[in-house]
This record gives C-alpha cells, sequence and structure tokens, in this order.
C-alpha cells in the first residue's frame, strides 16, 4: 500500500533580488523502516499558489539524512516541476532501518532551500547564475577572498546577499515556501533496495589524504564556467562545450533509473559505460511560457531513463564516462553537470512484478512543517548535493556528526 502525504517547508521571505539559502534541521518525516517511492516539490507563495522561475528561481533544494555524518539524498532545481521521480516497483529507497542507525542515536532529517527573487532584476540570468559583479561579492560567506578567476557560482550568492534590481523598481517581501509531496511504502522483504550514485562531471578523481564525499578536497569541483564561443568556434563544433570525465563504478548492479542536472544553456547529458556503450542519456526540456512549470528561457525538466528490468548491467570496476554540453551561445557562470542514477543488486521476479501496491493518501496535517525528502535527485540533488558538502569543508575538514 503506497502512502502520500503533502508538506510545508519553514517560510522564508524573499524580496527583490534577495537570496536565502537555509538548513531547517529535524524536520517533520514518515517514522519508521519505509521505502521511499517518489516525491514532487516547487515553491509556492503563501495562498498557495505555485511562483513561476522568473519571479523566484529555485536554484537548489537538498535533502540530507543524518545522526552519525550527514549522507546526502536528494535535490533539484528549477527543473523539479517536470521531472519524473517515482521509482518502480519493487525497488525503493531504503529509510529507517533499526540496524542502521547507531545505539543512541535516532534518525533526523535537515532541508535545505537556496532561492533567489529576481523580480526587477537588472539581469535576470546573471542573477540565477550567482555572477559576482551582479552580488558585488569578492570575498567568501566566511570571508575569504575569492580567486581572481572567479566570476560566478554558489560562493557569490550566500544566504542573504543581494542581486543588482533595476534602478527604482519597487517591490514587496513576501513569504514563500518549499511544498512537497511524498510517497512510501511500508519496508518488507519484497521490497528490493536501491544505492544512490552521483556523479559530477568536475571530477579529477584525485582524494587528499583518503578523504570521501564531494566537494574541492575530493577532486569535484561541483561547478564550472562556460565561456561563449567566438566565429572561429561556431564553424567548428557549432558553438557546443563538452566536458567530459572518467569515473569507476565502485560496485556492481543493475540501472533503475537515471537522471542528468543541468542549469540554464544545457543541452544534455549521457553516461557510457565500457565500449561506450550508452547507459543513460538526459535531455533537458525548456519553458516556452509565463505559467508556473513552463517558464520561457529555464530549465523545466529533465528526461529520465527507466530501463526494462535486468537490461543495462555495471560492473564493478567499470570504466564510465560522463559527458555534459552546454550552448555557447553566451557566457555562463556556476553550472553545473551532475549524473544521479539507482542500482539494485539483483532483479525481481515475476511474483514481485505482478503485485502492484494501492495508494492510501495519510492526512498529516498535525505536523509542524514539512520534511518528506529524498525527492529524486536532483541535484542535486541534486545540485545540492554538493553544495552543503562544499559549504561545510570551508569551515572544517571533512564531515562531522551533526546532532540537534
Amino acid at each position: 500500500m503506497i502512502k502520500s502525504a503533502t508538506f510545508l517547508s519553514p517560510k522564508f521571505v524573499l524580496g527583490p533580488g534577495s537570496v536565502e539559502n537555509r538548513f531547517y534541521r529535524n524536520v517533520d518525516f514518515p517514522k519508521g523502516h519505509i521505502g521511499i517511492k517518489n516525491f514532487k516539490a516547487e515553491v509556492i507563495d503563501d495562498t498557495g499558489n505555485p511562483v513561476p522561475l522568473h519571479e523566484t528561481y529555485l536554484h537548489h533544494w537538498l535533502v540530507s539524512r543524518y545522526y552519525q555524518r550527514l549522507d546526502v539524498y536528494f535535490g533539484l532545481g528549477s527543473e523539479t516541476r517536470k521531472t519524473a521521480s517515482h521509482i518502480p516497483d519493487p525497488y525503493a529507497i531504503e529509510i529507517g532501518n533499526p540496524a542502521e542507525i547507531p545505539v543512541g542515536y535516532e534518525e533526523r532529517w535537515m532541508l535545505n532551500v537556496h532561492a533567489i527573487d529576481t523580480r526587477g532584476a537588472e539581469d535576470r540570468l546573471g542573477c540565477t547564475e550567482c555572477r559576482c559583479d551582479l552580488y558585488n561579492i569578492t570575498v567568501s560567506e566566511w570571508g575569504r577572498p575569492l580567486r581572481p578567476d572567479y566570476k560566478g557560482g554558489l560562493l557569490c550568492c550566500y544566504d542573504h546577499t543581494q542581486c543588482k534590481v533595476k534602478q527604482g523598481f519597487q517591490g514587496t517581501r513576501r513569504s514563500l515556501y518549499l511544498r512537497y509531496t511524498m510517497e512510501w511504502v511500508e519496508w518488507d522483504s519484497d521490497i528490493i533496495p536501491v544505492k544512490i550514485f552521483i556523479f559530477d562531471v568536475t571530477d579529477t578523481g584525485k582524494r587528499l589524504n583518503g578523504s570521501t564525499g564531494y566537494g574541492p578536497e575530493n577532486g569535484c569541483l561541483v561547478e564550472y564556467e562556460i565561456k561563449s564561443c567566438s566565429s572561429s568556434d561556431t564553424a567548428v563544433n557549432e558553438c557546443v562545450d563538452v566536458k567530459r570525465t572518467n569515473l569507476t563504478m565502485p560496485t556492481a548492479g543493475y540501472l533503475i533509473y537515471g537522471v542528468a542536472h543541468q542549469h540554464t544553456g544545457g543541452i544534455g547529458s549521457t553516461l557510457y559505460g565500457k565500449d561506450g556503450r550508452v547507459i543513460c542519456n538526459s535531455l533537458p526540456t525548456y519553458g516556452e511560457g509565463k505559467e508556473a512549470g513552463n517558464e520561457e528561457g529555464y530549465i523545466v525538466g529533465m528526461s529520465t531513463c527507466y530501463p526494462e528490468p535486468g537490461s543495462i548491467q555495471i560492473t564493478a570496476g567499470e570504466k564510465l564516462v560522463l559527458e555534459s554540453n552546454y550552448r555557447r551561445d553566451q557566457k555562463h557562470t556556476g553550472v553545473m553537470g551532475l549524473f544521479y542514477i539507482l542500482i539494485a543488486d539483483r532483479t525481481p521476479n515475476r511474483t514481485s512484478l505482478s503485485q502492484a501496491p494501492i495508494h492510501f493518501h495519510v492526512n498529516m496535517k498535525g505536523s509542524t512543517y514539512a520534511a518528506a525528502i529524498i525527492a529524486l535527485f536532483g541535484m542535486a540533488i541534486a545540485v545540492a548535493v554538493t553544495v552543503h558538502s562544499r559549504l561545510k569543508k570551508w569551515r572544517q575538514e571533512g564531515y562531522q556528526p551533526m546532532l540537534a
């Protein structure tokens, strides 16, 4: 039986050009040993109406589980409304397994929401790409001078920064929320658990002092810059930036789901296996209107891969190639090239395939704020997957226990 519930995040308030990048700890979440099946999320105003991206850009949202160390699960950005996130039967993401929770601890959840208000912005795209000159930022959130060649990205649009708005523009501050709906099932032996893998096209493969996780110390730069093309570039490669990296799959399994995360200008990403076989190809959908979910010029969805069970197998130690493609008709800062996959270590039998669970809605209005986390990636997850670890790294070495 599939249960579902809809929640609201804690309120965040934005005015024209302002930024909120908040971390909410110990948010409500369904208790018990369960399997996550689906997650949908969007930004709404205080009347419950969806807010379009050209007014409030959802740079990313991120959900993490914690009790001994922080484990990033899912996140998405502007494409969250139209990116499929359901996990097919009989698979699910296992949560709340008593055997995994250390003695004396309890499982809790953290939600990170990074939103940028672009109403009246001098350069709306520049604000969403966190161009440092538009934010008048020369040092990081912790007072560290930025590299001279760092033109834009997460280090320039941290919490309470302000992007330039047109002179004389008047706009009110307003209360917003992340509204998300989660679907889950009670865990049983027929469910096949899946593992989450997140690949970064900026990954150099270098690991310092045996470190793990995400961030520059692990060879993952998280974001990169796209330079505009010249006339000679256009003649040679049609003004496309192609970035590739080599990766090694740490464990074997069958592909259950795959999706990429890209920013504006992205034209698709592909994960290749050995001998150049395509594991998953994920393409963006751009909006064509003004309404929420179809905003012109914004990526409003990414195509996903749901292969037939057992049809795509990745071996342990297999050499993979991740490719991320962007248009170079103009400069872009702070872009990302993440790829998320779900892997299962076995295929289902016919009995489990034929037993499709029914849906059941759970009324959870008594909850204070939202939690239901785990939205299917995106990056970062999606995006955000790397965001929190990068911020933590600048404060201290590696992940540390996060206990409320």
